[in-house]
């Protein structure tokens, strides 16, 4: 037995440094956000980057529920997709549908804040007491929100940067991606995929700084160059309890702090066949964590975003709709779901 103890102990010592193992994405938050802690929204995608050697096979899953799993190298590639709103849990042939329609309603609303674009016949025929939207002055301890935080059941993985800059990201090589990803062009991925390229070509709102980052490092490239400092932070929502039922939720005492700036980058995941996130700049933001706690007793840290200045937003944007108000008239806010990001300076 003791001649095995000096080749036991090495098989210990090299699986401690695979399970330790540490991604190149990893190493660039470190190098260059060493005082900002990595909220879940990104750590939750990283655990597919693997460590130097062979490529393993990549886990990934496109927004709005496409998962997609990738087995690169010179084999064809094979897939096994999931297709839906992210939280409908929708799978292909057959398709069995998630029948939870404010599931599915609040991903539609909170998605990405689009201000240009009105209100959709689905989304106002919808349970409008879901939409996320409300007024800054509904911030004070106390105050009771009806709210729905679904729970995130696929969430696409981040590329190692260099993998991720060598794919065409645009709507003319879509055909492209998709045939490196074995998704179908005719697929209901595709065409979530051809929407993400679209809107991220699509040209900045006015007053708007606009970028879709594809990997992570790309993401706090941005962030930091829009902010003007690496002194920063980075927060998304959390809910501590899985599957919180639609419910109302009570700010707590002290529960509302307000982070730090007058603008602020907030970064939304989008559909595509790995991590993709819409991340821009609006002047006259303010962003805030709320402190709440659901019927059930679920606590919730929530990110909001208000936004000082709308004047220039689509009149027959949803939030008008549900607040009752005009463009340009009071500051607008919306809690954002789990998988958006939202960067501030520090100080």
């Amino acid at each position: 037995m003791g001649r095995w103890l000096p080749l036991l102990s090495l098989l210990l010592v090299a699986a401690a440094a695979t399970a330790h193992a540490t991604s190149p994405a990893q190493v660039y938050w470190r190098s260059i956000l060493p005082n900002t802690p990595m909220p879940s929204a990104i750590s939750n995608l990283l655990s597919s980057q693997t460590a130097a050697g062979e490529k393993a096979a990549t886990s990934v899953s496109v927004g709005k529920g496409v998962g997609v799993h990738v087995y690169p190298g010179k084999r064809k590639p094979t897939t096994n997709v999931h297709v839906g709103p992210r939280w409908a849990g929708v799978s292909v042939g057959p398709a069995a549908f998630d029948t939870d329609d404010n599931r599915n309603y609040a991903a539609s609303v909170t998605d990405r804040a689009t201000f240009n674009y009105a209100a959709s016949h689905t989304q106002l025929r919808g349970d409008l007491s879901v939409a996320p939207f409300f007024l800054e002055k509904d911030l004070p301890p106390g105050k009771k929100m009806t709210l729905y935080f679904p729970e995130l059941t696929f969430a696409p993985a981040f590329l190692p940067r260099k993998e991720a800059d060598s794919i065409p990201f645009s709507v003319e090589k879509l055909p492209e991606v998709l045939g490196r990803f074995a998704i179908q062009p005719d697929s209901i991925e595709a065409q979530w995929m051809r929407k993400t390229a679209r809107d991220c070509e699509a040209p900045a709102m006015k007053g708007e700084k606009k970028f879709c980052a594809t990997s992570l490092e790309s993401m706090v490239d941005f962030s930091t160059s829009s902010l003007g400092t690496r002194d920063v932070r980075a927060v998304s929502t959390i809910v501590a309890k899985k599957g919180a039922p639609k419910q109302e939720y009570t700010i707590v005492s002290s529960g509302v702090r307000k982070l730090a700036g007058s603008d602020g980058v907030v970064c939304h995941m989008e559909a595509y066949a790995y991590a993709v996130f819409y991340c821009h700049m609006v002047g006259s933001t303010r962003a805030y964590m709320v402190k709440m706690v659901g019927k059930d007793g679920a606590a919730v840290d929530a990110v909001a975003v208000c936004h000082a200045d709308t004047a220039a937003w689509n009149p027959k944007h949803l939030a008008f709709q549900v607040l009752k108000v005009k463009p340009g008239t009071v500051p607008i806010c919306h809690f954002l779901l789990q998988d958006h990001v939202v960067w501030t300076r520090r100080t």
